[in-house]
């Protein structure tokens, strides 16, 4: 997780007005331009909620198959709702069918969402076998078929992610993006890897700038976001309406608070004590039970616990106790045992 931007720089858009802004699409106006990306397995309600009072502006779901949407699955249909302080809320689908999402659609839309996204990035193996995620970008006229069927069942604005194309020889995020546009988006979001590199390496920036470039639609920015100098960079040199933080996000919702004050020139930035990550580790969990119960909170809490705990001393111990963490009061000893022996 290497950050691309040197932290001494400063960051300013004169020619462009301020990097943080509020963003319409279609109808919906988002009050900033600073999403939490939505990722499987994290972006749940108590995650976002936790992101969205650490400053981010708006979340997503986590995705959902539009399969079980169409037969009405129960735990499917859980993840779409939402945290009491969600007003607006962007829900994400996967599928490769134009009927088959056209009928999640119409469920989807009981929940009320701001957005709908079409999901055309994830790269996970059984994603994949179903026709779905990036493998959509093989076949850029699906989309743009999909995008009409979902369109011809909402007015709420259909959006879509995706990555820069299959691999290394089928760049072909252009093509996507303008048959996106035609067929009706209302946004797009680029991460700039292929499906092929996942992860790897560094995402290229600049294919964000030539969408951005080229179609009147908004585009938003991901790949690479784990500093907020990062995210003011990718804004200053793109030219992007707005950025997705993903990996960035998880374990650190604190980047939302540090983005504003760093979009608005704060460069020096206010230091997050160990203290106050763990604390913020307790206040997930709280919400993650509520949503969860005890039992299965505790147990996913584990990695997102884990991941609060990075770059703090000893973090190691941290990570080792939490795997047996099993109850709200285990991590509570484990938080106060930690925090007693540094304020000893």
């Amino acid at each position: 997780m290497e950050s691309q931007v040197n932290s001494q720089l400063n960051f300013q858009s004169p020619d462009r007005g301020p990097l943080i802004h509020p963003l319409s699409i279609g109808e919906c106006v988002i009050p900033g331009n600073i999403f939490l990306a939505p990722m499987a397995g994290f972006t749940d309600a108590a995650f976002r909620a936790i992101c969205l009072k650490k400053g981010a502006f708006f979340t997503y779901t986590e995705m959902v198959s539009a399969e079980a949407c169409m037969r009405k699955s129960e735990k499917t249909l859980k993840l779409l709702e939402r945290a009491e302080s969600e007003k607006i809320l962007g829900m994400q689908v996967f599928g490769s069918q134009p009927k088959q999402i056209a009928a999640a659609v119409r469920e989807i839309i009981k929940y009320g969402p701001a957005l709908i996204d079409l999901n055309c990035g994830c790269s996970i193996p059984k994603i994949l076998k179903t026709g779905s995620g990036a493998h959509l970008l093989k076949n850029p006229k699906l989309i743009g078929e999909i995008i009409r069927a979902m369109n011809q069942e909402t007015d709420v604005p259909v959006t879509l992610k995706i990555r820069s194309g299959w691999d290394t020889n089928t760049i072909n995020y252009s093509e996507i993006g303008l048959i996106a546009q035609e067929a009706g988006a209302s946004l797009i979001t680029l991460h700039p890897r292929t499906r092929s590199e996942r992860f790897s390496g560094h995402s290229d920036w600049d294919h964000i700038t030539q969408l951005k470039d080229l179609l009147s639609i908004p585009v938003i920015g991901s790949g690479d976001l784990f500093t907020p100098e990062d995210v003011c960079a990718m804004l200053t040199r793109t030219g992007c309406d707005g950025v997705m933080i993903a990996r960035g996000a998880i374990g650190n919702p604190f980047i939302f608070s540090e983005v504003r004050n760093a979009c608005a020139g704060e460069i020096s930035r206010v230091t997050i004590t160990p203290e106050e990550r763990l604390l913020c580790a307790l206040e997930h969990l709280k919400k993650f039970i509520a949503l969860k119960g005890e039992a299965k909170a505790c147990t996913e809490m584990r990695k997102h616990f884990c991941a609060y705990t990075k770059g703090l001393s000893n973090s190691s111990v941290l990570r080792r106790q939490c795997v047996h963490a099993s109850t709200e009061s285990d991590y509570e000893k484990i938080v106060d045992e930690f925090i007693g022996k540094k304020n000893d």
